[in-house]
């Protein structure tokens, strides 16, 4: 299994190029399912959730043919497709349950397994089960597998999500496309990613209309032949922003609108990082001491996104005094303070609050990534550490990361890889 060796502390500095957003990627690729005419997909990260989406893709019946860099995707769907989503397959990653909308949709039958993916909290998905339902479908749970079912076409209803989901959003939204009628979808999540999903769909012909946290679809019959580029990915975006702000750099950031990390870039400005934004670049300067920061809490978007939350984590360690950060949005998203604690930092956990001391001095040590996100966190701290650390299980980084270790090397991080 890789690791990570770090060699810190490293001062971070020169230009780093985004990729494309994962978060987006998946359901625009779940969505390819609903097309009967070939869709390219451009902009897809070379992550390894990218990678199982595809494979899924395929083992349903889609040919898929990928450009030399692997990062534009032609999608052409058979017409008898395969509607068994496997548990081989959708083990690994949440954004599975996304194919079971568009299964529904378009072929009115399908056998999807409860997804896997980080444990990050329980991330049940019964806000999908529920408003599928509502639209028409039917279902049994057995097996860990969802069988599911609709007699002929969805159909559009009004449906209000009891708790702001960004997964259920999704599922709907794409199984409404060809549902008959009109679907009102209320309280819904409106992240950039759903918005690029959105744009996605009315480029094919899709009849979908935002008013805030509201969603009208009116179904058609099919979707036309397109093209679309996935948005940059503003996790990845507002790491390396965190990064610079950590360890005293000055970085570049490209390829991007800036606009999709507003919040973060507030927030980087209050603790001491110099930010200017051009049209799709950022210009970073760390600052020589870093302001704690009071009440951090995560939120649905436009908040401080709950994948952004480890990081700045690390960052309020780096402080000159206390800070605390609320994760409000999943229940088991502190597993990488045990991990932080071993490196030399103080942090206190009450419930789903962390007390943060700050003025640490991380010493190297030996690190286990827990998740995704966590994982990147480590990595963090590791940067800005006296000595050298291992980073363990970085499967987690690749997961959303693409080439993380090559980047980093660039901007002036020693790090490598061993096997």
């Amino acid at each position: 299994m890789d690791k990570f060796l770090i060699n810190g502390p490293c001062k971070i500095k020169g230009k780093v190029s985004i990729s494309g957003s994962k978060n987006a990627s998946l359901p625009i690729l779940a969505a390819t399912l609903l097309f009967d005419k070939p869709v390219i997909i451009k902009n897809l990260p070379r992550v390894r959730d990218i990678d199982t989406m595809l494979n899924l893709l395929k083992s349903l019946g889609s040919k898929i043919i990928l450009s030399k860099d692997r990062k534009t995707a032609k999608i052409i769907n058979k017409k008898n497709m395969k509607t068994f989503a496997s548990y081989s397959l959708v083990k690994t990653m949440r954004g599975s349950i996304l194919v079971l909308g568009p299964l529904i949709s378009k072929f009115h039958k399908s056998k999807t397994s409860l997804p896997g993916g980080c444990l990050i909290g329980a991330r049940p998905v019964n806000y999908h089960l529920s408003a599928l339902k509502k639209l028409g479908m039917e279902y049994k749970i057995r097996d860990g597998y969802i069988l599911a079912k609709s007699n002929g076409r969805l159909k559009g209803k009004k449906i209000n999500f009891p708790k702001i989901s960004v997964g259920a959003t999704e599922n709907s939204i794409i199984a409404a496309c060809l549902a008959r009628g009109k679907t009102i979808l209320k309280n819904c999540a409106v992240e950039p990613e759903i918005k690029d999903l959105t744009k996605f769909l009315s480029q094919a012909g899709a009849n979908i209309k935002w008013s805030g946290r509201t969603c009208t679809i009116i179904g058609v019959n099919s979707l036309n032949q397109t093209s679309h580029t996935v948005m940059a990915d503003r996790i990845e975006a507002g790491t390396f922003c965190v990064a610079a702000t950590l360890a005293k750099g000055n970085l570049q950031i490209k390829n991007l609108d800036p606009n999709i990390i507003n919040t973060e870039i507030e927030l980087l400005k209050k603790v001491g990082a110099k930010i200017k934004t051009l049209d799709n670049k950022i210009f970073i300067k760390g600052p020589d001491k870093i302001k704690p920061i009071q009440n951090i809490k995560t939120k649905e978007f436009p908040g401080i996104p709950t994948d952004l939350q480890a990081q700045l984590m690390v960052l309020m360690c780096k402080s000159v005094g206390k800070s605390s950060i609320t994760e409000s949005i999943f229940e088991n998203r502190f597993m990488h303070v045990a991990e932080l604690q071993r490196l030399g930092a103080k942090i206190n956990i009450q419930n789903n609050k962390a007390l943060i001391e700050g003025n640490t001095k991380f010493i190297g040590a030996e690190l286990m990534s827990s998740d995704l996100r966590a994982s990147v966190a480590l990595v963090l701290a590791a940067i800005v550490a006296n000595g050298k650390s291992i980073v363990g299980r970085v499967y987690h980084l690749e997961r959303g990361y693409e080439n993380i270790e090559n980047k980093l090397q660039k901007i002036g991080v020693k790090i490598k890889r061993l096997k």
